[in-house]
């Protein structure tokens, strides 16, 4: 496997390719993937935008829609949100002088499970991230700061919303509507993208940004299987541990959460498996 298909995160490994890609991986050599790794377990998707409904998906959206397409209710937010906001695509320097007071605020509006990166863990990432990046920026018109910024990676056609962080000072002034409505218009309407994905069905966390993006933006569900691929130790870890995995969702520590989510996780994996089983 080429050194560039994997992404470390969080302890596994998913790829780097977009979901459309079809991934022809064996489990002998996943399994060695892990071991070059050193991860946990990979996680990878098939059958995207699968006309079965299944427990895990995409949200993703291709197509162009105009101003008068969204909904009186819409319409009416992003006007108000452009009278008090800029947005733009901003440059690595702009997002690192700024970003990261609001990744810290956008961080306390949901129980994350997963590690809060330092500041300087966060620069080093901006400054790590290539030419295949775009970032935007959000800023308020009255005092020039920054309240939202995304961090969108591009392959061909194709945009991954990868990172979309959003102050939530700022929010009752419609600041996430007038980002998305932008960055939706750029890439679908200007730049004719085949679709823009905001990510999966979160697993680590309760989110209602996909119920947002779907009621608000006619974004929709892309569904597909999920496949997981485990370390030796992972492996025996999650067999034995799956017939009690409510019992870790009740315990309030970061330790036990994050092996509820990896059960959560192989829970929705199964339930994959039986809506798949005839077309595998």
């Amino acid at each position: 496997m080429k050194n560039n298909f994997w992404r470390k995160y969080h302890g596994a490994i998913i790829p780097w390719e977009p979901p459309h890609f079809n991934f022809n991986l064996s489990t002998e050599q996943v399994s060695n993937d892990i071991k070059i790794h050193k991860a946990f377990f990979a996680r990878w998707t098939t059958d995207f935008d699968s006309e079965k409904k299944s427990d895990f998906w995409y949200i993703i959206n291709d197509k162009k829609l105009s101003f008068n397409d969204y909904s009186r209710n819409t319409k009416s937010k992003i006007n108000r949100g452009l009278k008090k906001f800029n947005v733009k695509i901003i440059s690595k320097t702009e997002l690192i002088s700024q970003g990261y007071c609001v990744y810290e605020k956008a961080l306390k509006r949901y129980a994350v499970v997963l590690k809060k990166n330092s500041e300087i863990e966060f620069v080093n990432e901006i400054k790590s991230l290539g030419n295949s990046w775009q970032f935007w920026g959000v800023y308020s018109k009255k005092n020039n700061i920054l309240v939202a910024f995304s961090l969108n990676r591009i392959v061909d056609d194709y945009c991954d919303y990868s990172t979309v962080k959003l102050d939530p000072d700022y929010l009752r002034d419609y600041s996430s509507y007038v980002l998305y409505y932008s960055m939706n218009k750029y890439y679908l309407n200007e730049n004719n993208f085949k679709y823009i994905n905001n990510g999966t069905r979160s697993i680590s966390h309760q989110t209602n940004i996909h119920d947002f993006l779907i009621d608000k933006f006619k974004f929709r569900k892309a569904y597909c299987n999920i496949q997981v691929v485990y370390s030796p130790f992972f492996n025996t870890l999650v067999r034995y541990l799956l017939p009690v995995r409510s019992f870790f969702s009740l315990i309030p520590l970061d330790f036990f959460r994050k092996i509820y989510v990896v059960l959560h996780q192989e829970e929705i994996r199964k339930l994959c498996a039986k809506v798949y089983i005839k077309i595998n």
